[in-house]
């Protein structure tokens, strides 16, 4: 063959590659635009008989995403997330044992890609590690979380969920005058050309938690992952 027609077929073999990757990619963002929507709606919109229903069928979606795609972040980020919503319904000690698995879920995908969904999975695990109780009970860090959101915030640091999640650490540390600038960042981030849900909803959180923290008060109780295990502690003794 000459080189003329080994440099055609090589051209028309890396078009076809580019071409196959760009619509594998395509439809890999279709189908995580579509779980995230059908997520949010059932996080902010249904009750929890609902929910009780939808997340385990999210979750079988979200695996079967991930095993489809074995080499790409974004499954195991939105995989991780919806066991982590699946947990407040689980015993303490099955949620244990569920949330160590979205932690493993989203170090790997860290590790894959770490830029994936603007560094979701940074903003994921740092929530969690200031969420969940400490040693012996769960693995929560709040040195970890504040250099697992920062990260989050050094790859997007205009957007509405990494501004929004810092802050909402900094207010469970009692740094409230810190978390104000990144309260009004999550008010004005720019959002999507078709926002979603989820950033609507941070947005109007951010909002609520600006309003209380410029009158000097937070709000009161226990996370909704520190209420999940306040009896885990005995239960593993």
């Amino acid at each position: 063959m000459h080189y003329s027609q080994c440099m055609v077929k090589a051209t028309i073999v890396v078009f076809l590659i580019l071409f196959s990757s760009a619509a594998s990619a395509s439809e890999l963002s279709s189908v995580i635009a579509t779980l995230e929507s059908n997520w949010a709606n059932a996080y902010y919109q249904h009750d929890e008989d609902r929910q009780k229903l939808e997340y385990p069928l999210l979750l079988a979606q979200a695996a079967e995403l991930a095993a489809r795609y074995p080499n790409a972040a974004e499954p195991k980020i939105w995989q991780a997330t919806i066991m982590v919503t699946n947990a407040a319904f689980q015993s303490s000690l099955t949620a244990l044992s569920t949330l160590d698995s979205a932690k493993a879920l989203l170090e790997e995908a860290i590790h894959m890609n770490p830029n994936a969904l603007d560094g979701a999975a940074y903003v994921t695990l740092g929530t969690l590690y200031y969420m969940v109780p400490g040693w012996p009970v769960s693995f929560g860090d709040n040195r970890k979380a504040e250099q697992m959101l920062k990260t989050s915030l050094s790859i997007n640091p205009n957007g509405v969920d990494a501004n929004y999640f810092y802050a909402d650490y900094l207010l469970d540390q009692d740094r409230t005058a810190e978390a104000v600038s990144f309260l009004q960042k999550a008010i004005q981030a720019p959002l999507r050309k078709q926002p979603s849900l989820a950033d609507l909803r941070l947005r109007d959180a951010a909002k609520s938690a600006l309003t209380q923290a410029e009158q000097g008060r937070q709000a009161g109780g226990k996370t909704k992952y520190q209420s999940l295990f306040a009896d885990a502690n005995n239960q593993t003794r």
